[in-house]
Protein backbone atom coordinates (compact mmCIF):
# COMPACT_ATOMS: atom_id res chain seq x y z
CA UNK A 1 0.00 0.00 0.00
CA UNK A 2 0.93 3.58 -1.02
CA UNK A 3 1.88 5.62 2.17
CA UNK A 4 2.66 9.70 2.46
CA UNK A 5 4.84 8.71 4.68
CA UNK A 6 7.30 6.99 2.47
CA UNK A 7 8.13 11.18 0.93
CA UNK A 8 9.76 11.68 4.27
CA UNK A 9 11.56 8.80 4.33
CA UNK A 10 13.38 9.52 0.93
CA UNK A 11 14.20 12.92 2.41
CA UNK A 12 15.75 11.71 5.56
CA UNK A 13 17.75 9.35 2.87
CA UNK A 14 19.23 12.35 1.17
CA UNK A 15 19.88 14.42 3.72
CA UNK A 16 23.93 15.20 4.17
CA UNK A 17 23.34 15.52 7.85
CA UNK A 18 21.58 12.58 8.81
CA UNK A 19 20.27 11.74 12.49
CA UNK A 20 19.08 8.07 13.09
CA UNK A 21 15.41 8.19 12.71
CA UNK A 22 12.96 6.47 14.99
CA UNK A 23 9.31 5.57 13.91
CA UNK A 24 6.80 5.27 16.45
CA UNK A 25 3.30 4.67 16.20
CA UNK A 26 0.64 1.97 17.89
CA UNK A 27 0.78 -1.37 16.94
CA UNK A 28 -0.47 -3.00 13.64
CA UNK A 29 -0.36 0.66 11.77
CA UNK A 30 2.34 -1.17 9.55
CA UNK A 31 5.73 0.51 10.92
CA UNK A 32 7.55 -2.99 9.70
CA UNK A 33 5.98 -3.15 6.19
CA UNK A 34 6.86 0.69 5.39
CA UNK A 35 10.56 -0.28 6.74
CA UNK A 36 11.17 -3.21 5.18
CA UNK A 37 9.73 -1.90 1.66
CA UNK A 38 11.75 0.93 2.27
CA UNK A 39 14.98 -1.15 2.28
CA UNK A 40 14.09 -2.93 -0.13
CA UNK A 41 13.37 -0.53 -2.68
CA UNK A 42 16.08 2.38 -2.22
CA UNK A 43 18.88 0.37 -0.62
CA UNK A 44 21.37 -2.53 -2.06
CA UNK A 45 20.47 -4.65 1.18
CA UNK A 46 18.68 -3.94 4.28
CA UNK A 47 19.78 -5.88 7.84
CA UNK A 48 16.77 -6.27 10.01
CA UNK A 49 16.52 -6.97 13.83
CA UNK A 50 13.15 -7.41 15.65
CA UNK A 51 14.05 -7.18 19.17
CA UNK A 52 11.13 -8.97 20.40
CA UNK A 53 11.88 -12.12 19.29
CA UNK A 54 15.58 -12.21 18.58
CA UNK A 55 17.02 -12.65 21.79
CA UNK A 56 20.20 -12.94 20.16
CA UNK A 57 20.26 -9.57 18.83
CA UNK A 58 19.57 -8.01 21.78
CA UNK A 59 22.51 -9.58 23.49
CA UNK A 60 24.80 -7.80 20.94
CA UNK A 61 23.80 -4.29 22.56
CA UNK A 62 25.71 -4.91 26.13
CA UNK A 63 28.61 -2.37 27.58
CA UNK A 64 29.70 -1.55 24.82
CA UNK A 65 27.53 0.13 22.31
CA UNK A 66 30.05 2.28 19.59
CA UNK A 67 28.76 2.07 16.38
CA UNK A 68 31.72 0.43 14.84
CA UNK A 69 32.15 -2.50 17.48
CA UNK A 70 28.26 -3.17 16.28
CA UNK A 71 28.28 -2.88 12.72
CA UNK A 72 30.83 -5.41 13.00
CA UNK A 73 29.21 -7.83 15.17
CA UNK A 74 26.10 -6.74 12.56
CA UNK A 75 28.09 -8.11 9.57
CA UNK A 76 29.35 -11.39 11.39
CA UNK A 77 25.76 -11.90 12.78
CA UNK A 78 23.89 -11.79 9.29
CA UNK A 79 26.67 -12.69 6.78
CA UNK A 80 26.00 -8.96 4.97
CA UNK A 81 28.34 -6.05 4.87
CA UNK A 82 27.19 -2.28 5.98
CA UNK A 83 28.33 -0.06 3.07
CA UNK A 84 27.39 3.47 4.13
CA UNK A 85 25.21 4.58 1.64
CA UNK A 86 23.91 1.54 0.28
CA UNK A 87 22.53 -0.23 3.11
CA UNK A 88 19.95 0.14 5.55
CA UNK A 89 20.23 -1.07 8.93
CA UNK A 90 16.07 -1.58 10.80
CA UNK A 91 16.35 -1.77 14.58
CA UNK A 92 12.72 -2.84 14.98
CA UNK A 93 10.66 -3.23 17.86
CA UNK A 94 13.22 -1.23 19.68
CA UNK A 95 11.77 -0.86 23.11
CA UNK A 96 12.41 -4.19 24.20
CA UNK A 97 16.06 -3.53 23.88
CA UNK A 98 16.93 -0.41 25.88
CA UNK A 99 20.94 -0.24 24.70
CA UNK A 100 19.70 -0.44 21.23
CA UNK A 101 17.73 2.56 21.44
CA UNK A 102 20.78 4.70 23.60
CA UNK A 103 23.27 4.11 20.67
CA UNK A 104 21.37 5.96 18.62
CA UNK A 105 22.89 8.90 19.76
CA UNK A 106 26.11 7.21 19.05
CA UNK A 107 25.46 6.95 15.63
CA UNK A 108 24.37 10.06 15.26
CA UNK A 109 27.40 11.35 16.76
CA UNK A 110 30.44 9.23 15.23
CA UNK A 111 28.36 7.05 12.72
CA UNK A 112 26.02 9.71 11.00
CA UNK A 113 27.07 8.21 7.24
CA UNK A 114 24.89 5.44 8.07
CA UNK A 115 21.24 4.45 7.12
CA UNK A 116 19.65 3.83 10.88
CA UNK A 117 15.92 3.29 11.17
CA UNK A 118 14.23 2.19 14.13
CA UNK A 119 10.49 1.65 14.75
CA UNK A 120 9.00 0.99 18.16
CA UNK A 121 5.50 0.90 20.12
CA UNK A 122 5.20 1.77 23.35
CA UNK A 123 7.85 3.97 23.63
CA UNK A 124 6.75 6.44 26.56
CA UNK A 125 6.73 3.26 28.35
CA UNK A 126 9.99 1.81 27.78
CA UNK A 127 9.45 -2.51 28.64
CA UNK A 128 12.60 -2.92 30.39
CA UNK A 129 13.30 0.53 32.34
CA UNK A 130 15.87 -0.27 34.29
CA UNK A 131 19.08 2.25 32.48
CA UNK A 132 16.61 3.65 30.15
CA UNK A 133 17.94 6.29 28.38
CA UNK A 134 15.89 8.47 25.29
CA UNK A 135 18.44 9.75 23.05
CA UNK A 136 17.18 13.18 23.05
CA UNK A 137 17.98 15.34 20.39
CA UNK A 138 20.31 13.11 18.28
CA UNK A 139 16.93 10.97 16.46
CA UNK A 140 14.44 12.70 13.81
CA UNK A 141 11.31 11.14 15.11
CA UNK A 142 8.66 10.40 12.31
CA UNK A 143 4.89 9.12 13.71
CA UNK A 144 2.83 6.56 11.30
CA UNK A 145 -0.79 6.71 11.71
CA UNK A 146 -3.42 3.89 9.98
CA UNK A 147 -4.27 5.22 6.79
CA UNK A 148 -5.93 8.08 6.01
CA UNK A 149 -8.72 8.55 3.95
CA UNK A 150 -6.32 9.51 0.74
CA UNK A 151 -4.38 6.32 1.29
CA UNK A 152 -7.29 4.45 1.10
CA UNK A 153 -8.59 5.30 -2.11
CA UNK A 154 -4.99 4.66 -3.23
CA UNK A 155 -5.75 1.44 -2.03
CA UNK A 156 -9.10 1.07 -4.18
CA UNK A 157 -7.12 2.42 -7.01
CA UNK A 158 -9.06 5.65 -6.88
CA UNK A 159 -5.99 7.76 -6.77
CA UNK A 160 -7.82 9.61 -9.76
CA UNK A 161 -10.76 10.53 -7.29
CA UNK A 162 -8.64 11.31 -4.54
CA UNK A 163 -6.97 13.90 -7.15
CA UNK A 164 -10.24 15.48 -8.15
CA UNK A 165 -11.08 15.76 -4.55
CA UNK A 166 -8.13 17.79 -3.79
CA UNK A 167 -8.37 19.92 -6.40
CA UNK A 168 -12.16 21.14 -5.56
CA UNK A 169 -10.72 21.91 -2.34
CA UNK A 170 -8.37 24.22 -3.42
CA UNK A 171 -10.63 25.81 -5.71
CA UNK A 172 -14.02 25.23 -3.19
CA UNK A 173 -15.97 24.20 -6.30
CA UNK A 174 -18.79 21.53 -6.09
CA UNK A 175 -17.18 17.92 -7.64
CA UNK A 176 -19.58 16.57 -10.16
CA UNK A 177 -22.20 15.08 -8.68
CA UNK A 178 -21.15 11.18 -9.77
CA UNK A 179 -17.44 11.71 -8.46
CA UNK A 180 -19.36 13.18 -5.52
CA UNK A 181 -22.07 10.45 -4.82
CA UNK A 182 -18.82 8.03 -5.38
CA UNK A 183 -16.67 9.74 -2.99
CA UNK A 184 -19.53 9.95 -0.01
CA UNK A 185 -20.15 5.86 -1.27
CA UNK A 186 -16.32 5.26 -0.35
CA UNK A 187 -16.40 7.24 2.76
CA UNK A 188 -18.90 5.60 4.09
CA UNK A 189 -16.92 2.21 3.09
CA UNK A 190 -13.97 3.65 5.21
CA UNK A 191 -16.45 4.20 8.35
CA UNK A 192 -16.61 0.52 8.12
CA UNK A 193 -13.09 -0.79 6.90
CA UNK A 194 -10.69 2.13 8.64
CA UNK A 195 -7.28 2.49 8.06
CA UNK A 196 -5.57 -0.25 9.76
CA UNK A 197 -3.59 -2.51 7.03
CA UNK A 198 -5.10 -5.62 7.83
CA UNK A 199 -8.62 -4.98 7.89
CA UNK A 200 -7.71 -2.87 4.43
CA UNK A 201 -6.19 -5.78 2.69
CA UNK A 202 -8.52 -8.20 4.10
CA UNK A 203 -11.37 -6.09 2.44
CA UNK A 204 -9.50 -5.19 -0.87
CA UNK A 205 -8.80 -9.39 -1.29
CA UNK A 206 -12.07 -10.17 -0.82
CA UNK A 207 -14.68 -7.28 -1.55
CA UNK A 208 -16.51 -8.69 1.80
CA UNK A 209 -17.57 -6.37 4.35
CA UNK A 210 -18.75 -9.24 6.88
CA UNK A 211 -14.58 -10.59 6.84
CA UNK A 212 -13.72 -7.09 8.56
CA UNK A 213 -14.64 -7.32 12.03
CA UNK A 214 -13.02 -10.65 12.82
CA UNK A 215 -9.39 -8.37 11.70
CA UNK A 216 -10.18 -6.00 13.56
CA UNK A 217 -11.60 -7.02 17.07
CA UNK A 218 -8.10 -9.26 16.68
CA UNK A 219 -6.08 -5.59 16.29
CA UNK A 220 -8.34 -4.86 19.70
CA UNK A 221 -7.73 -8.33 21.50
CA UNK A 222 -3.79 -7.47 20.68
CA UNK A 223 -4.11 -4.19 22.06
CA UNK A 224 -5.53 -5.82 25.34
CA UNK A 225 -3.18 -8.26 25.37
CA UNK A 226 -0.41 -5.85 25.33
CA UNK A 227 -1.95 -3.69 28.06
CA UNK A 228 -1.78 -7.14 30.22
CA UNK A 229 1.76 -7.51 29.14
CA UNK A 230 3.56 -4.31 30.06
CA UNK A 231 1.36 -2.16 31.66
CA UNK A 232 1.32 -2.57 35.80
CA UNK A 233 -0.88 -5.10 37.36
CA UNK A 234 -2.29 -2.41 39.72
CA UNK A 235 -2.79 0.09 36.14
CA UNK A 236 -4.01 -2.92 34.59
CA UNK A 237 -7.73 -2.87 35.23
CA UNK A 238 -7.89 1.22 35.10
CA UNK A 239 -6.59 0.65 31.23
CA UNK A 240 -9.03 -1.73 30.31
CA UNK A 241 -12.23 0.12 31.62
CA UNK A 242 -10.76 3.42 29.95
CA UNK A 243 -10.31 1.67 26.68
CA UNK A 244 -13.75 -0.34 26.81
CA UNK A 245 -15.59 3.18 27.80
CA UNK A 246 -14.56 5.00 25.07
CA UNK A 247 -16.96 4.54 22.64
CA UNK A 248 -20.58 4.76 25.34
CA UNK A 249 -18.66 7.95 25.91
CA UNK A 250 -18.36 9.03 22.29
CA UNK A 251 -22.16 8.17 21.87
CA UNK A 252 -23.21 9.96 24.82
CA UNK A 253 -22.17 13.23 23.19
CA UNK A 254 -20.27 14.01 26.21
CA UNK A 255 -18.40 17.45 26.59
CA UNK A 256 -15.09 16.03 28.57
CA UNK A 257 -14.29 12.27 29.35
CA UNK A 258 -14.76 11.38 32.83
CA UNK A 259 -11.83 11.40 35.07
CA UNK A 260 -13.66 8.34 36.25
CA UNK A 261 -15.37 5.71 35.15
CA UNK A 262 -18.35 3.94 37.39
CA UNK A 263 -17.64 0.32 37.88
CA UNK A 264 -20.57 -2.16 38.36
CA UNK A 265 -20.21 -2.01 41.99
CA UNK A 266 -20.89 2.05 41.94
CA UNK A 267 -17.23 2.58 42.85
CA UNK A 268 -15.32 5.36 40.60
CA UNK A 269 -12.17 4.45 38.85
CA UNK A 270 -9.70 7.44 38.74
CA UNK A 271 -8.46 7.12 35.18
CA UNK A 272 -5.77 9.57 34.63
CA UNK A 273 -2.49 7.32 34.65
CA UNK A 274 -4.41 4.97 32.40
CA UNK A 275 -5.44 7.82 29.47
CA UNK A 276 -1.87 8.58 29.76
CA UNK A 277 -0.86 5.10 28.93
CA UNK A 278 -3.29 4.56 26.26
CA UNK A 279 -1.97 8.09 24.36
CA UNK A 280 1.75 7.21 24.79
CA UNK A 281 0.58 3.41 22.85
CA UNK A 282 -0.94 5.53 20.23
CA UNK A 283 -4.38 3.34 21.39
CA UNK A 284 -6.32 6.46 21.64
CA UNK A 285 -6.55 10.15 20.42
CA UNK A 286 -6.85 12.83 23.02
CA UNK A 287 -8.96 16.27 21.88
CA UNK A 288 -7.94 18.94 24.24
CA UNK A 289 -10.45 21.61 25.31
CA UNK A 290 -9.42 25.32 24.62
CA UNK A 291 -10.92 28.18 26.95
CA UNK A 292 -10.13 30.82 24.30
CA UNK A 293 -9.53 30.27 20.40
CA UNK A 294 -6.53 32.63 19.64
CA UNK A 295 -2.79 31.93 19.15
CA UNK A 296 -1.00 30.35 20.22
CA UNK A 297 -4.02 27.67 21.16
CA UNK A 298 -1.25 25.55 22.94
CA UNK A 299 -1.34 28.43 25.78
CA UNK A 300 -4.89 28.06 26.18
CA UNK A 301 -5.62 24.16 26.84
CA UNK A 302 -7.73 23.38 29.44
CA UNK A 303 -5.57 20.17 31.10
CA UNK A 304 -8.72 18.88 32.71
CA UNK A 305 -11.02 18.75 30.11
CA UNK A 306 -10.50 16.74 27.11
CA UNK A 307 -11.92 14.44 24.72
CA UNK A 308 -10.64 10.61 24.10
CA UNK A 309 -10.79 8.85 20.32
CA UNK A 310 -9.70 5.46 19.15
CA UNK A 311 -6.52 5.99 17.12
CA UNK A 312 -8.98 4.33 14.25
CA UNK A 313 -12.36 4.62 12.74
CA UNK A 314 -12.95 0.56 12.03
CA UNK A 315 -12.04 -0.32 15.46
CA UNK A 316 -14.75 2.29 16.57
CA UNK A 317 -17.81 1.21 14.18
CA UNK A 318 -16.86 -2.43 15.13
CA UNK A 319 -16.87 -1.84 19.23
CA UNK A 320 -20.15 -0.52 18.65
CA UNK A 321 -21.03 -3.73 16.82
CA UNK A 322 -22.83 -1.75 14.26
CA UNK A 323 -23.81 -3.42 11.18
CA UNK A 324 -22.20 -2.53 7.28
CA UNK A 325 -25.70 -1.98 6.15
CA UNK A 326 -26.37 0.59 8.76
CA UNK A 327 -23.51 2.56 8.07
CA UNK A 328 -23.94 2.74 4.33
CA UNK A 329 -27.17 3.69 4.38
CA UNK A 330 -26.63 6.39 7.41
CA UNK A 331 -29.03 4.78 9.28
CA UNK A 332 -27.20 4.34 12.47
CA UNK A 333 -28.57 6.80 14.75
CA UNK A 334 -26.61 8.84 17.13
CA UNK A 335 -23.46 6.65 16.54
CA UNK A 336 -23.32 8.23 13.35
CA UNK A 337 -21.92 11.10 15.09
CA UNK A 338 -19.82 9.29 17.12
CA UNK A 339 -18.22 7.65 13.96
CA UNK A 340 -18.06 10.88 12.13
CA UNK A 341 -16.60 12.63 15.03
CA UNK A 342 -13.79 10.09 15.50
CA UNK A 343 -12.78 9.67 11.64
CA UNK A 344 -12.23 13.43 11.83
CA UNK A 345 -9.92 13.32 14.92
CA UNK A 346 -8.04 10.61 12.76
CA UNK A 347 -7.71 12.42 9.63
CA UNK A 348 -6.71 15.77 11.38
CA UNK A 349 -4.00 13.70 13.50
CA UNK A 350 -2.53 11.73 10.50
CA UNK A 351 -2.18 15.21 8.91
CA UNK A 352 -0.26 16.39 11.80
CA UNK A 353 -2.58 18.84 13.55
CA UNK A 354 -3.02 19.23 16.90
CA UNK A 355 -6.31 18.56 18.29
CA UNK A 356 -8.35 20.60 20.26
CA UNK A 357 -11.85 22.38 20.93
CA UNK A 358 -14.18 24.97 21.97
CA UNK A 359 -17.62 25.28 24.04
CA UNK A 360 -19.59 27.51 26.36
CA UNK A 361 -23.59 27.15 27.43
CA UNK A 362 -24.50 28.32 24.02
CA UNK A 363 -22.29 26.41 21.44
CA UNK A 364 -19.66 23.69 20.64
CA UNK A 365 -17.10 23.71 18.25
CA UNK A 366 -15.94 20.00 17.31
CA UNK A 367 -12.60 20.92 16.46
CA UNK A 368 -10.17 24.45 16.33
CA UNK A 369 -7.41 24.25 14.41
CA UNK A 370 -4.09 26.37 13.96
CA UNK A 371 -2.17 26.60 10.81
CA UNK A 372 0.27 29.32 10.55
CA UNK A 373 -0.87 32.19 12.70
CA UNK A 374 -4.68 31.18 11.45
CA UNK A 375 -6.78 30.03 13.94
CA UNK A 376 -9.79 28.04 12.34
CA UNK A 377 -13.38 26.52 13.59
CA UNK A 378 -14.47 23.45 12.11
CA UNK A 379 -17.69 21.73 12.94
CA UNK A 380 -19.80 18.19 11.94
CA UNK A 381 -23.17 18.91 10.35
CA UNK A 382 -24.54 15.57 9.94
CA UNK A 383 -28.15 16.87 9.73
CA UNK A 384 -30.38 19.74 7.83
CA UNK A 385 -31.06 21.37 11.77
CA UNK A 386 -27.14 20.86 13.33
CA UNK A 387 -25.01 23.54 13.55
CA UNK A 388 -26.69 26.80 12.43
CA UNK A 389 -25.81 28.73 15.67
CA UNK A 390 -22.49 27.31 16.19
CA UNK A 391 -20.43 29.41 14.49
CA UNK A 392 -22.59 32.62 15.80
CA UNK A 393 -21.17 32.74 19.28
CA UNK A 394 -17.75 31.95 18.22
CA UNK A 395 -17.07 34.23 15.36
CA UNK A 396 -18.53 36.98 17.78
CA UNK A 397 -16.04 36.52 20.32
CA UNK A 398 -13.04 35.13 18.20
CA UNK A 399 -11.32 36.67 15.14
CA UNK A 400 -11.05 33.06 13.10
CA UNK A 401 -9.69 33.56 9.70
CA UNK A 402 -12.93 30.97 8.32
CA UNK A 403 -14.88 28.77 9.64
CA UNK A 404 -15.44 25.01 8.09
CA UNK A 405 -19.05 22.75 8.13
CA UNK A 406 -17.75 19.43 7.56
CA UNK A 407 -21.15 17.33 6.00
CA UNK A 408 -22.32 15.19 3.54
CA UNK A 409 -22.61 17.90 0.95
CA UNK A 410 -20.92 18.97 -1.81
CA UNK A 411 -18.23 22.18 -1.54
CA UNK A 412 -19.36 25.31 -1.71
CA UNK A 413 -18.53 29.02 0.56
CA UNK A 414 -20.83 31.64 2.30
CA UNK A 415 -20.02 34.65 3.98
CA UNK A 416 -17.04 33.61 5.69
CA UNK A 417 -18.06 29.80 5.93
CA UNK A 418 -16.61 26.89 4.02
CA UNK A 419 -18.48 23.92 3.47
CA UNK A 420 -16.36 20.78 2.81
CA UNK A 421 -17.96 16.91 2.29
CA UNK A 422 -16.31 14.89 5.01
CA UNK A 423 -14.28 12.92 2.61
CA UNK A 424 -12.64 16.04 2.01
CA UNK A 425 -11.39 16.18 5.66
CA UNK A 426 -7.60 14.78 4.68
CA UNK A 427 -7.33 18.33 3.08
CA UNK A 428 -7.34 20.41 5.44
Amino acid sequence: MKRKIEAQLLNWKSKKQRMPLLIKGARHVGKTYIVREFGKRYFKNTIYLDFETDRDAASFFGDDISPQKLLRRLESYTGQQIVPGETLVIFDEIQFCNRALTSLKYFCEDAPEYHIVAAGSLMGFPVNPEHYSFPVGRVEMLELHPLDFEEYLWARGKEPLANEIKQAYRDMSPLPENLHQEAVQLYNEYLIVGGMPASDTIFLETGDFSSVPAALSGITDSYTADIAKYASPIENSKIEVCYRSIPAQLVKGNKTFPHKVAQQNGDGTQLDTAIQWLSFAGMVLKNQRITQASEPLAAYADFSSFKLYLNDVGLLATKLGLSHQSILSGKCGISLDAIAENYVAQQFAAKGHSLYYWYNEDADVDFVLQKDNEIIGVAIVMSENDGKQTFDVFTRTYNTAYNIYLSTKNFSKYNGLKFIPLYAAFCI
